[in-house]
């Protein structure tokens, strides 16, 4: 049975902060460190049972909380990613929040309001499906608001992710990299199978039209903004189970290191009966 260690995971998949990052020479298979998808799906399996008891000890102590931001194209399997990795994970100390186009009372604000009011207090595991990082991705390719604002955000994302890492809360950020074709044929499934017709948005063809300038644009917002307090990981994703696999070992690194055990308890043994 092949399974790579975490560190294996963390060394093959990291964006290095500081230095030219180059999207198209990232594999999307994730033949590299799953040559096996039964070796994935065991890995998964034991990382997802591990990732419940780490992120219960996480809600007993109250201390610090972990953010797993999941980035990527549409198809690329960001729901389906928390659906598998936390597939055994109590929904006590867990928080998903999904981003959508800015209301207008969200967009009367700075772009960072709606996603700071988002994030996980301590204790919790945070989950964003899409992120702060739309307003680098959508906002430059279909130029929502000018150049220069685009070019100040890369920096302002940094000074936010920098606050958070600071105050206590570990940012694991996952952009979900998939192939045009595996793309395509996740689209054509939504749009045969009816239980994934809700799933399927006009919008996605648009988006898919402008591949090319998407891929630029998460090449410019990767290479700004890993750092060494918040990294991209860059997870291969034609293979769902293999992604989730890839996700799932982070995940469960990221808590292992935050872990301090089970609480000691307030009182000594003898203390108290139960009649």
């Amino acid at each position: 049975m092949s399974q790579p260690s975490i560190a294996d995971v963390r060394k093959s998949l990291i964006a290095p902060a500081g230095k030219l990052f180059d999207l198209s020479k990232r594999e999307t298979s994730g033949e590299s460190l799953f040559p096996d998808s039964k070796d994935a799906e065991a890995a998964l399996e034991k990382d997802a049972k591990a990732i419940d008891q780490l992120q219960d000890r996480l809600y007993a102590h109250g201390k610090r909380a972990l953010l797993v931001v999941l980035q990527g194209m549409d198809g690329s399997g960001k729901s389906g990613t928390i659906k598998r990795v936390f597939a055994q994970t109590t929904p006590l100390g867990m928080q998903v929040t999904a981003f959508k186009a800015p209301t207008s009372n969200e967009l009367a604000r700075d772009f960072l309001w709606r996603i700071h009011a988002a994030v996980p207090p301590a204790g919790y595991v945070g989950i964003f499906d899409r992120s702060h990082y739309e307003d680098v991705l959508i906002a430059r390719v279909r130029k929502l608001v000018p150049e220069d604002v685009i070019e100040q955000r890369y920096d302002q994302i940094n000074a936010f992710e920098k606050l958070l890492t600071e105050a206590g809360t570990v940012v694991l950020k996952c952009m979900l990299n998939i192939s045009y074709d595996e793309q395509g044929e996740r689209l054509k499934e939504r749009l045969s199978e009816d239980h994934k017709h809700w799933k399927f948005n006009p919008g996605d063809l648009d988006d898919r039209r402008d591949w090319g300038a998407y891929m630029d644009a998460y090449e410019t917002a990767i290479q700004r903004c890993s750092t060494k307090h918040a990294p991209w990981y860059i997870i291969p994703s034609d293979s769902r189970t293999k992604r989730s696999a890839m996700i799932a070992r982070l995940v469960r690194g990221a808590l292992e290191e935050m872990s301090e055990g089970w609480p000691e308890a307030k009182f000594k043994a003898g203390d108290y009966t139960v009649e």
